[in-house]
C-alpha cells in the first residue's frame, strides 16, 4: 500500500485511500502530511510541559494549529511546502526540548531524521501504528475533532483572538494520542471532552466574526456577475476576504465569493464594500467546470481545493494562501509585524483578465445566524403556536461528489411546507436555490453561514427550549427538531462532537458513516447517542415526521 488515509467521506469503498487520494493527493503528499502530523505530536507534548511550568511558546501553539489545518482534507496539495513544515517544526520542537526534559518521551520527540529519510519515516507514522482497531478508531476521532477544531482556531487567530485554554486542550489532546497505554475508557471520554472544548472554539469564532465584522444579518446575494475582471475567493477565512477587498477598492475590480466564502455578504462590515459583487458558482466540488468560465484568476484561503487538470486552462490563475497549498500556484505570503497580506500580484493578474461569464442568475438568501433569528423570534414563535410550522430539520454540514447526495436536495424538495430547514456549511448547495417559499414571511431555508456557524443552530435550538409560552423543554432533544447532517471532511466531526456534548441525540449522517469508526465504537455512538444512517429520502421523511 503506497498510503493510508480515511479521514473523509470519500475514504475509497469505504475503507479508505491506498493508492491515491480520491481528493486528488498524492501518495507522496499523503506520506508528508502524516510525518507532519508526527512533528505537530511532538511539538504539542513538549510545549504542554512547558506549559506546566507557565513557559509555554506562542509559536508552538501557532505551529500546531497551523500544522494540524494544513493536513485537513483538500488544504494543501503541495509537498515542498509540506517538507518545509516539518523541517521547521522539527527545529522547533528541538528548541522546546532544550527547556524540559520528559522521562520516557514518545517517538514523537526523539526521533531527528534528514530529509533522506522522511519518506522511510512517515510509512510507520500514520494511522496504521496503532494495531487495535477500536483504540485506532478512537485516537483518530479525536484526531479529526482537533483538526475541525484547529480550522476554527486559526480562523479567530487571524481576528487576533487567542485562547490559551483551547490552545492547551488541544496539545493534551495530541499528546494523550501519542500514548500506547491509553485505554478505550480514556479515549472515550477524550473524545467528549473534545466535543466540549469544540463548543468553545466555535463560540471564540462565532465572537470574533462578529465583533470584528459585526452581526451577519438577512441579506440577498447577487448570484449574476458584472462587467469588470474579477477575483474569486474561496474558502472560509473573512479576515483574508477584508484584506482583497481593501486592496482592490477603486481598482476597478471586483470580487466575488465562492462556496463556503458565501456568509461574507452577509456581515454588514464586508457588504459595506461596493465591488463585492457577488457568488460565483456552487459548491467546492463543481470548481473544474465553474473556474474555467472565471475567466479571472482565483485566491484559496483554505481547503477546498480540488487540483486542476492539466488541460485545465485556470491551472495558472490559482492562488493560495494561510494553510492551503498547491504544487504550481502562487502562495501569498503570511502577515507579518501586524501588516496586511500583499495581494498586488493577485491583482495586477486580474487587470488583465477579462470579465466573468455568467453561469446563473438571481439572488440568494441568507444571513440566519443565531442573532438574526432571535430578532424573529417573535415571528417564528407565533408561527410554531398557531402550527404554521410544524418541525425544523438541520441540514448542515458538508457537500461533495458522490451521486448519492442528491438525496438531499431530494429530500429538502419533498419537506411538507410546513417544515423550516437550519442549515450552515456547503451542504445547503443542494437546496439553497430551490424554490421553497417561506412561512409566513420565514423563508424555509435559514442559512446560519459557514460550517463554523453551526454554532449558531445549536444557539437556536438552546434558545427554543427555552421559549416557556411554546415549548419549556427540559430537554433539547424533545423539541421539534430533526438533525439530518451530510458530513465530508474534519470540520464536520468537531461539529458533530460538539452536538454530542450539548446533548443532542439521533443525529443522522450521511451518505454514509464515517470509515474511521471501528464497529465497536459505532456501536457506542448508536448506542449513547441515537447516531444513525440515512436511507431514502420518502423513508427518513416518513419516519422523522412520524
Amino acid at each position: 500500500m503506497s498510503m493510508f488515509c480515511y479521514q473523509c467521506q470519500e475514504a475509497s469503498k469505504g475503507i479508505g485511500c491506498t493508492i491515491s487520494g480520491v481528493c486528488g493527493k498524492t501518495p507522496e503528499v499523503a506520506n508528508m502530511q502524516d510525518l507532519l502530523l508526527f512533528v505537530v505530536r511532538g511539538v504539542a507534548v513538549y510545549n504542554q510541559e512547558l506549559r506546566k511550568e507557565g513557559k509555554a511558546s506562542a509559536e508552538a501553539d501557532k505551529f500546531v494549529f497551523d500544522g494540524l489545518f494544513t493536513t485537513i482534507t483538500n488544504a494543501n496539495f503541495d509537498n515542498a511546502a509540506i517538507i518545509a513544515k516539518i523541517k521547521s517544526g522539527l527545529e522547533l520542537r528541538n528548541r522546546l526540548a532544550q527547556q524540559v526534559t520528559i522521562a520516557n518521551a514518545p517517538d514523537e520527540c526523539t526521533w531527528n531524521g534528514s530529509e533522506a529519510e522522511f519518506e522511510a519515516k512517515s510509512k510507520t507514522v500514520g494511522v496504521l501504528r496503532n494495531e487495535n482497531e477500536d483504540i485506532r478508531s478512537l485516537k483518530e476521532l479525536v484526531h479529526y475533532g482537533i483538526k475541525g477544531m484547529a480550522a476554527y482556531v486559526e480562523h479567530a487567530y487571524n481576528l487576533d483572538s487567542k485562547d490559551p485554554e483551547i490552545y492547551s486542550f488541544m496539545q493534551h489532546a495530541l499528546a494523550e494520542i501519542t500514548r500506547n497505554d491509553i485505554s478505550v475508557e480514556d479515549l472515550i471520554a477524550l473524545t467528549l471532552e473534545t466535543g466540549r472544548v469544540g463548543v468553545a472554539a466555535m463560540a471564540q469564532l462565532d465572537a470574533a466574526n462578529t465583533g470584528h465584522f459585526g452581526n451577519p444579518e438577512l441579506s440577498e446575494v447577487n448570484i449574476g456577475v458584472r462587467n469588470n475582471p474579477g477575483i474569486l475567493i474561496s474558502g472560509h477565512d473573512l479576515k483574508d476576504l477584508e484584506e482583497l477587498l481593501q486592496q482592490t477598492e477603486g481598482t476597478g475590480i471586483d470580487v466575488y465569493t465562492h462556496s463556503e466564502m458565501l456568509p461574507a455578504h452577509y456581515y454588514p462590515h464586508l457588504k459595506k464594500y461596493k465591488h463585492l459583487a457577488g457568488n460565483y458558482g456552487n459548491a467546492w466540488w463543481k470548481q473544474k467546470e465553474e473556474f474555467e468560465s472565471f475567466n479571472g484568476p482565483i485566491l484559496f484561503t483554505t481547503n477546498c481545493i480540488v487540483p486542476p487538470t492539466s488541460k485545465a486552462t485556470y491551472k495558472d490563475r490559482i492562488y493560495t494562501t494561510g494553510a492551503s497549498g498547491l504544487d504550481g500556484a502562487i502562495h501569498i505570503a503570511e502577515r507579518k509585524d501586524g501588516q496586511p497580506k500583499d495581494f498586488s500580484v493577485i491583482i495586477e493578474h486580474a487587470k488583465r483578465c477579462q470579465p466573468p461569464v455568467e453561469i446563473e442568475s438571481g439572488t440568494i438568501v441568507g444571513g440566519f445566524a443565531h442573532a438574526q433569528v432571535l430578532a424573529l423570534a417573535d415571528k417564528v414563535v407565533d408561527a410554531v403556536k398557531s402550527g404554521a410550522i410544524s418541525k425544523f430539520f438541520v441540514m448542515a454540514g458538508c457537500d461533495g461528489r458522490m451521486k448519492s447526495r442528491s438525496y438531499y436536495t431530494e429530500f429538502a424538495e419533498k419537506l411538507p411546507k410546513d417544515t423550516v430547514i437550519l442549515t450552515a456549511g456547503c451542504a445547503k448547495y443542494r437546496y439553497n436555490k430551490l424554490p421553497l417559499g417561506d412561512i409566513n414571511g420565514i423563508p424555509r431555508v435559514l442559512d446560519a453561514g459557514q460550517c463554523n456557524d453551526s454554532y449558531s443552530l445549536a444557539v437556536i435550538a438552546l434558545k427554543l427550549k427555552e421559549v416557556k409560552e411554546v415549548f419549556g423543554l427540559d430537554d433539547i432533544n424533545d423539541l421539534p427538531i430533526v438533525y439530518n447532517i451530510a458530513w465530508y471532511e474534519q470540520k464536520a466531526v468537531i461539529v458533530l462532537l460538539a452536538l454530542l456534548y450539548l446533548g443532542v441525540k439521533k443525529i443522522h449522517l450521511g451518505p454514509t458513516l464515517p470509515a474511521f469508526l471501528s464497529p465497536n465504537v459505532a456501536k457506542v455512538l448508536v448506542e449513547n447517542f441515537g447516531i444513525g444512517g440515512i436511507s431514502t429520502a420518502d423513508a427518513d421523511i416518513a419516519k422523522f415526521l412520524s
